[in-house]
């Protein structure tokens, strides 16, 4: 793992190293990103200091399935149909930054999270429940199955602060918590119906995902599941992500 070159001083360098590396990167503001519907498909990045756009280097035969964003890397992962292949796009770079199959993930689609702290991903599976865990660079780590669920998640998030995976089901209200083996913590359902993806602002415990029936919009719901506030992206499809901006990324 190698980091880039922030200041000409080696010392300075080292000791921003080793913060990042550590898990203190320095966190700014919370950005939304999702996928735009439009001919190029570009990512859409909206937050401070406006919206922006990446590109997502999509073809015209590419099928998205999921989307995750790292805050730590500033990265991008998306997955591609069949659902064991993943596309990592550098946001400052604006390019390719690898491209992988996940070996022995069945080829089911589905939502993805990303857990900055390592880098490891976590991709819904072909069976109810199940979780394929993943490094950033595809190795599989192993396969696991999450408590309590009725029916196949249609999203899924990880809550950074806590060390959790949040999984929507597929009636887009009840979500329910887990922790990183898939044991059940708690549960609790959105007030207005979401879908088919899910992300999670570990700063203010909340999750975010776009509203059934509202095309663009994203609804911002608080841990009782209340939704507190709406964001509209024009032209996005229902593939959203979030996370804050790091000043400082490993990669």
């Amino acid at each position: 793992m190698t980091t880039r070159k922030l200041t000409r001083l080696p010392g300075v360098a080292l000791a921003l190293a080793g913060l990042a590396l550590s898990g203190c990167a320095t966190r700014g503001a919370l950005h939304v990103y999702a996928v735009s519907a439009g001919p190029a498909q570009p990512i859409l990045d909206e937050g401070p200091p406006g919206a922006q756009e990446v590109p997502s280097f999509l073809e015209p035969d590419d099928t998205l399935t999921g989307f995750a964003y790292d805050p730590f890397t500033d990265h991008f992962f998306l997955r591609l149909a069949p659902g064991n292949r993943i596309r990592v796009v550098d946001r400052p770079a604006r390019a390719i930054k690898r491209e992988f199959t996940v070996d022995g993930a069945p080829p089911a689609a589905g939502d993805l999270a990303v857990r900055p702290r390592d880098g490891h991903l976590y991709l819904l599976g072909a069976r109810t429940g199940e979780i394929i865990e993943c490094t950033r660079l595809g190795k599989l780590v192993g396969t696991f199955s999450l408590d309590q669920i009725s029916g196949h998640p249609i999203g899924l998030a990880l809550d950074a602060t806590n060390d959790q995976l949040l999984a929507l089901g597929p009636d887009g209200r009840r979500v329910t918590v887990h922790d990183r083996r898939g044991r059940f913590l708690r549960e609790y359902r959105l007030e207005s119906q979401a879908g088919p993806a899910l992300a999670f602002d570990a700063d203010r415990g909340e999750c975010l995902a776009p509203l059934a029936g509202r095309k663009g919009e994203i609804g911002v719901f608080d841990a009782a599941g209340r939704l507190t506030r709406t964001q509209v992206l024009p032209g996005a499809t229902p593939l959203v992500d979030a996370g804050p901006r790091s000043f400082l990324r490993v990669f």
